[in-house]
């Protein structure tokens, strides 16, 4: 195992959440690559061996590059109402996995993710949790998401809206 390698790549994840947890939506944007695919499919659990299917043709979202960035700029405006006031955030990353890519400056990485969040005085706490495929790319030395593909562990998602990224 490459120690360093898995350093660089959970130092990556971290920083990810913490940007997005500090609402620092324009830097996020700059740790995806311009050709990125950021989909959530919806889980679908079916009666067989394995109990879910991931090959969904159905996503809860399938965003690319321009379409993310659209969504942060509408964030930054007054009429994004599921934000406002602004939620609280905490997104945790763990179990990291990074196996080769198919071109040699690629990494496929898996990780299990829990995000939660809270609005205004509300005590109550919205969560998703799950698992994330991710390609990421090395672009000049640093480390880019090429895609991402968001499984979530419930069928039914008890949040009240998407407007976060995951």
């Amino acid at each position: 195992m490459n120690y360093e390698l898995h350093y660089q790549i959970t130092n990556f994840l971290n920083t990810e959440a913490l940007l997005l947890d500090n609402r620092e939506f324009e830097d996020w944007l700059e740790l995806l690559t311009d050709d990125v695919v950021y989909r959530m499919p919806v889980r679908v659990t079916k009666e067989s061996k394995d109990g879910f299917d991931k090959n969904n043709d159905m996503a809860y979202y399938e965003e690319t590059k321009k379409s993310l960035t659209t969504r942060v700029k509408r964030l930054r405006t007054g009429s994004a109402w599921a934000e406002d006031p602004p939620l609280r955030t905490r997104h945790f990353v763990s179990n990291i996995i990074i196996k080769e890519g198919t071109s040699s400056n690629e990494l496929k990485v898996q990780s299990y993710f829990s995000f939660q969040r809270s609005r205004g005085v509300d005590h109550a706490v919205e969560q998703i949790f799950g698992e994330r495929l991710d390609v990421l790319r090395n672009i000049g030395g640093d480390w880019k998401i090429a895609s991402r593909s968001i499984y979530p562990d419930q069928t039914v998602l008890t949040i009240m809206n998407l407007s976060t990224f995951l």
